[in-house]
């Protein structure tokens, strides 16, 4: 099992991993809107939020050697379901290969973000 760590991403902000390597799948923890140069959340609404979030996949993805395509799963959790349609405006320009997908609304995600997106990846 490999750890995958990266500055170009926010780091945790908990007791976790940004992302595991095992079995040839990345399993990458849940990003949400935070600017990892600042570790503030980005200002805006879903869609500043969602782009900051999908950058720091990005990261994520580059640091273990893939990209968007090689992405097999993502779970999506949105503070507000009315947010659904301008949130997979943003999430469709990433995810072009369009993976499995599960998307729902909570009742709040950490630090006030109004969207949280976890992958699951083939490396």
């Amino acid at each position: 099992m490999k750890t995958i760590f990266t500055d170009k991403a926010p780091a945790a902000v908990g007791p976790y991993s940004q992302a595991k390597v095992v079995g040839g799948l990345l399993f990458a923890s849940g990003q949400i809107p935070l600017d990892p140069k600042t570790g503030s959340i980005v200002a805006g609404g879903i869609v500043e939020q969602t782009e900051q979030v999908c950058k720091n996949i990005d990261a994520v993805l580059a640091e273990a050697g893939c990209d968007f395509s090689e992405v097999i799963k993502t779970t999506c959790f949105l503070a507000d379901i009315a947010d659904f349609k301008a949130f997979n405006e943003v999430y469709a320009k990433y995810f072009t290969s369009k993976p499995a997908r599960s998307c729902v609304a909570v009742k709040d995600l950490p630090l006030g973000a109004l969207v949280e997106v976890e992958i699951i990846a083939e490396v």
